[in-house]
């Protein structure tokens, strides 16, 4: 089965697929959008879905190191709710404190330049969100055992 992760922000979603078994997550691409034609968006998050045979979807969300909801959040909730009715599948939100900054400090021990960076950061964190939400799950299925 396969989760599809992504890291929605204001002009790109960064997007991240498990392999088949949900062990590992991997980057696929950062889509850019301009906000009123998010159509295209969701146009390029369906053909991923159909072209990996993606089943569910996770969904970062925005908060504060307190644990409190960012503003963006409201934003990401909504978004979360499109994906769902969009593709009539489940849809997750996860916590995504501190994955763009950690996706920074991977890129940046990689010896990536700051261009190349900005051009992959957000695939990178959508790849932490969705490896995050993949170990929990691995780990609940190993104390029901």
């Amino acid at each position: 089965m396969r989760i599809m992760g992504l890291d929605f922000g204001s002009v790109t979603c960064g997007v991240a697929i498990s392999d088949p078994l949900g062990w590992t997550a991997q980057g696929i691409e950062t889509i850019h959008y301009v906000e009123h034609k998010k159509n295209l968006l969701f146009d390029r998050i369906g053909q991923l879905i159909h072209d990996y045979a993606v089943e569910s979807v996770v969904v970062g969300l925005p908060k504060d190191l307190i644990g409190t909801e960012s503003a963006r959040a409201e934003a990401s909730r909504g978004f979360a709710k499109s994906i769902h009715r969009k593709f009539k599948l489940p849809v997750e939100l996860w916590d995504e404190r501190l994955t763009t900054m950690a996706a920074e400090r991977i890129l940046i021990s990689a010896d990536v330049s700051r261009k190349k960076r900005k051009q992959v950061i957000d695939k990178e964190a959508a790849v932490l969100i969705l490896q995050s939400y993949l170990d929990k799950i691995r780990m609940e299925s190993k104390k029901d055992e």
